[in-house]
């Protein structure tokens, strides 16, 4: 496996040197991606894998033969990563669909209406869904999902009756998937109940805030409910967000909506202040070096 140098432009990178020019050749913008994909391992030959193993799951940031190549990356100009880790952007790539599983025509719930549940709505628009529920306890955030094709807003705070319940009268029980995007426990079982009892999906998208134990009632499953977890959104890193990009490219779906503040790099620590103030919905840096 060749490592290839690259330097980077906001989130673009450029090769600058590789191993084997005819994987990544000299010149080449790519994009780092959070799982590998080796395509050869079991998970990267399954149609339904797309974990990895060579995935970096305990978080130590090393090359894939175990080594690293600095001391501390912090904000660097240059990295070395492995070919596994990152994607080609070529303009000519092929502009179908790869979304989420979501059928067209079907009611979705994104359940947290941050940046990853908007982004959930976003999803769930593009691949088809006729009726898209936000719920969150902060109706603040009910207009920017509105913006991004929510179809409606509601806050459990709104009735003395379960969410789930709410939900069901609304849709007539017909909720076919639900999107849990919090963290939170109680909220992750409120999603399953939400969806129908016999073909919904219940997808936890957000990891968990704290590292407790989660119990609920197997009988929700029992009548043919599925409880899914996701990764990366179920993509295929080298694969797909290529896709994504000329997806992007073609306007399919607008990530403006996401961007509330914009700051020069020199302004960071600003801009880390209004992301943990939860007063944001996504604040985005200027490039570290300048463009080619």
């Amino acid at each position: 496996m060749s490592s290839i140098h690259i330097r980077l432009f906001q989130p673009l990178m450029l090769i600058t040197n590789a191993s084997y020019h005819d994987v990544f050749p000299l010149g080449d913008k790519v994009i780092p991606l959070f799982p590998p994909q080796c395509r050869e391992c079991n998970a990267c030959r399954d149609p339904d894998g797309n974990l990895c193993i060579r995935s970096d799951v305990t978080g130590h940031g090393v090359l894939a033969d175990g080594t690293t190549r600095f001391t501390t990356s912090t904000f660097t100009e240059h990295t070395v990563v492995d070919e596994t880790s990152i994607a080609k952007i070529d303009d000519a790539a092929h502009s179908e669909k790869v979304s989420s599983r979501v059928t067209c025509g079907s009611t979705c719930v994104a359940f947290g209406l941050g940046r990853v549940g908007l982004l959930v709505i976003m999803g769930c628009k593009s691949a088809g869904a006729s009726r898209i529920i936000g719920i969150d306890l902060n109706k603040d955030k009910f207009e920017k999902a509105v913006a991004v094709r929510a179809t409606e807003c509601i806050s459990p705070k709104d009735s003395t009756k379960p969410i789930s319940e709410v939900l069901s009268e609304m849709t007539g029980d017909t909720v076919g998937y639900s999107f849990e995007v919090t963290g939170h426990l109680e909220p992750m079982i409120n999603a399953l109940a939400s969806c129908n009892m016999n073909y919904g999906v219940g997808v936890v998208v957000e990891a968990p805030i704290s590292a407790k134990m989660l119990t609920y009632d197997p009988r929700l499953l029992f009548r043919g409910r599925t409880w899914k977890g996701c990764i990366f959104g179920g993509w295929e890193s080298r694969d797909d967000v290529p896709k994504l990009v000329s997806d992007f490219l073609e306007k399919k779906f607008d990530l403006d909506q996401l961007i509330t503040h914009v700051f020069p790099f020199k302004q960071i620590n600003e801009g880390f202040e209004l992301l943990y103030s939860h007063q944001r919905l996504s604040v985005f840096y200027g490039s570290l070096v300048s463009s080619p």
